[in-house]
C-alpha cells in the first residue's frame, strides 16, 4: 500500500482535528509519546493507521504532523515502506 484511501484521509484529518486540538501532548488511550526515532516524537492511534506528529512550543502550540502510516501486525508502513520505530 503507497497510500491511503479518499476514506483513511478523511478519517485521518477529522480525529487530528478533534483529538490534537487541546493539550496534543498529553497521553492518552489513543495518543503517546514514543522514544526517541526518527520519525516523529508522538504517536495518534486511529484504528490500524498511526499518526506521527510533534508540537511545537511557539507562542501558539502548532501541531505539525510528519507521517501517517498503516499498521500491519507488528510494522509499520509509511508510504509503502516499513519503518522502524
Amino acid at each position: 500500500m503507497g497510500s491511503l484511501t479518499a476514506r483513511q484521509s478523511a478519517t485521518v484529518i477529522e480525529v487530528v482535528a478533534r483529538s490534537l486540538t487541546h493539550e496534543p501532548t498529553v497521553p492518552t488511550r489513543h495518543r503517546k509519546v514514543l522514544r526517541a526515532n526518527a520519525v516523529a516524537p508522538c504517536e495518534l492511534r486511529i484504528g490500524d493507521l498511526r499518526v506521527y506528529y510533534e508540537v511545537k512550543d511557539d507562542p501558539e502550540r502548532i501541531v505539525v504532523v510528519k507521517a501517517v502510516g498503516v499498521k500491519e501486525r507488528d510494522r509499520v508502513l509509511i508510504g509503502g515502506e516499513e519503518v522502524e520505530l
